[in-house]
């Protein structure tokens, strides 16, 4: 299931963007958008899914979301109700990024944080507690005002200290980034190999290394151990394959190079927290809030400044997916 893209409209003479939403709403469903969010949920419980993470969450759930990282939140809602505000979302670009860390050399503090959330940072109640009212005062404040009020609230998820990352290690590793090192063969050769037996000595012969080397180079550059590393990359690709309900599990799990089911679902379970089958049930639940969105986008269209969605590309449609993609660039 492909990611929608949102749209996200900055007012020329605004730095960020501060709003709200309820639910159902346009945006509910399986999306991303190249600016950086603040996102904290203030009605309604339910399911969340940041990456290859799901969770659930409650009133105070506050999330950062980086650049271009898929994301929803579908609500426990009874079909035919309303919620008039269900979340608080700010959302800044990369370019009023890029300005302040030019301009302000106190701004390197936020460095970090940023980093971060590209596999989405989750707070605490402590932290959601003293950010809400910041939150809710920037929804209406106006010039200098709005611009205290954020770099407070940017204050408080520098310095929290009851933060978590959300999606694994895995979900972001790009083998792109290690372009200029010898592992760069090893990593390339792993995303093309998981469904076969895959060796760390083979790999190390491959990137012209011993074996403890190599093994300390890996976990060095990739944060993890070559047959967790690998585990995850396979967990990943099982989870895109959940999403087709012609594959059995069992199908599945062979194709990304589990020899049994037993340990599959174990490591499935380690790595996401539920079973291959629940993974699937809720995937289908996220799939489903697509739907529900496109019903309230009808019944209240338009609105300036109203942020608006663009559906996934079809694969076989190359001149479109290259437009898009010269739009917005993967970060």
């Amino acid at each position: 299931m492909q990611p929608d893209l949102e749209l996200v409209a900055v007012s020329r003479d605004e730095s960020f963007k501060a709003w709200y939403h309820g639910y159902p709403y346009r945006t509910v469903r399986w999306h991303f958008h190249p600016e950086y969010e603040i996102h904290l949920i203030v009605a309604t419980t339910g399911k969340m899914f940041v990456g290859d993470h799901i969770g659930s969450f409650a009133p105070g759930n506050l999330v950062m979301l980086g650049p271009n990282l898929p994301h929803n939140w579908v609500s426990d809602v009874p079909e035919g109700e309303t919620v008039e505000q269900r979340n608080l979302i700010l959302q800044f670009g990369q370019e009023f990024v890029t300005h302040c860390m030019e301009s302000f050399p106190e701004w390197r503090q936020v460095e970090a944080l940023l980093a971060g959330s590209r596999r989405g940072v989750l707070f605490g109640a402590q932290t959601s507690a003293a950010i809400q009212p910041l939150f809710l005062e920037l929804l209406a404040a106006r010039g200098l005002r709005r611009l205290m009020l954020f770099m407070s609230m940017l204050e408080m998820l520098v310095t929290a200290e009851d933060s978590e990352l959300l999606a694994s290690p895995a979900y972001q590793a790009d083998p792109t980034g290690f372009a200029a090192t010898r592992i760069n063969h090893a990593l390339s050769y792993i995303g093309k190999n998981l469904s076969a037996e895959l060796r760390e000595s083979d790999l190390a012969q491959l990137a012209g290394q011993s074996v403890s080397a190599f093994s300390r180079y890996f976990r060095r550059h990739t944060g993890m151990p070559f047959v967790q590393y690998v585990n995850r990359m396979r967990i990943n690709l099982a989870c895109q394959l959940l999403m087709d309900d012609a594959l059995s599990i069992t199908d599945i799990c062979y194709k990304v190079g589990f020899n049994n089911l037993s340990n599959f679902n174990r490591q499935f379970l380690v790595a996401k927290g539920m079973a291959p089958s629940k993974f699937r049930r809720y995937q289908q639940l996220n799939d489903a809030s697509g739907d529900a969105s496109d019903e309230a986008a009808a019944r209240d269209a338009g609105g300036e400044n109203a942020p608006s969605i663009v559906p996934a590309v079809p694969a076989h449609d190359h001149a479109h997916t290259r437009t898009a993609r010269a739009a917005y660039p993967q970060a």
